[in-house]
């Protein structure tokens, strides 16, 4: 399959997924990327940042507001943490060895995973 195909199933998978769930990025569209299209992981999470800007996001959330299901106060706080912790972590991740990068994110993974199934 050509990698444009995959990345847009990719993000079809991860939009229907936040949209359900409210994930999509590191959840689904970085190990995506890594798995099926090839990417590295600082690729991968580059990419899925560009690609989760503003616009991405606004119809999602348009039908959340209509139903009552956002609270704006946490959502800005939220907001304000992303723009600075993007930043931040985006220049740590760049400058760390990629394999490094991937190990860490596959336990973050595997962590939050075992706390879902084990709370469930």
């Amino acid at each position: 399959m050509p990698i444009p195909l995959i990345v847009a199933v990719i993000g079809l998978a991860a939009g229907v997924l936040s949209g359900l769930f409210g994930i999509g990025g590191g959840l689904i569209i970085v190990p995506s990327l890594i798995i099926f299209a090839g990417f590295t992981v600082t690729t991968a999470a580059g990419t899925s940042l560009g690609a989760l800007l503003l616009p991405v996001g606004a119809l999602g959330a348009l039908e959340y507001w209509r139903s009552g299901s956002i609270d704006l106060r946490a959502a800005a706080i939220l907001a304000v943490g992303l723009l600075l912790g993007a930043f931040v972590g985006a220049r740590i991740g760049t400058s760390l060895p990629v394999d490094f990068v991937q190990r860490l994110f596959g336990i973050l993974l595997l962590v939050v995973g075992a706390k879902l199934v084990l709370s469930a």
